[in-house]
């Protein structure tokens, strides 16, 4: 569950405090399980939920509103030539809007009307926050592979 943490908070230290608080939240909560679908599911998403309220309370979340009117595909280059924690950094340097979003939708595989909901937006600013971490996450790989090749 600490890497369910450290996917919506970049600093250990406050990710491992989430971490405490939700397990907290799942010894008191445990009555409350009703043994439909798994138990893993049903701590992760209190694992997500601490970690939203944990950023919530941080920083004031701010969404950018220009809504975007066609989402063309966004081809993300090949994973495999990066290691977990370099992936972690890059998306660790995404603003929060995006992040959230993106590691809602891609990592926890959300629902765009599902993360509306949990973070009070509209569906359509969940897509274009999306759309816009992927665009984001792309230009930084592309980035962080030109400069391994040396081709800065």
């Amino acid at each position: 569950m600490l890497s369910v943490c450290r996917l919506y908070i970049s600093d250990l230290y406050h990710a491992e405090d989430v971490m405490s608080t939700g397990f907290v939240k799942v010894f008191k909560n445990l009555h409350r399980f009703e043994n439909k679908g798994s138990f893993e599911g049903w701590v992760r998403r209190i694992m997500v939920t601490t970690a939203i309220d944990f950023i919530r309370q941080q920083k004031n979340i701010e969404f950018s509103t220009d809504e975007v009117e066609h989402f063309e595909g966004v081809q993300m280059p090949g994973l495999t030539e990066w290691s977990v924690e370099e992936l972690q950094e890059v998306i660790d340097e995404l603003p929060e809007g995006y992040r959230l979003v993106f590691t809602m939708h891609v990592i926890e595989d959300y629902s765009h009307k599902a993360i509306a909901e949990t973070l009070s937006i509209t569906e359509a600013t969940s897509r274009s926050q999306l759309f816009k971490a992927r665009r984001l996450l792309k230009t930084k790989l592309e980035t962080l592979s030109a400069s391994a090749h040396g081709q800065v």
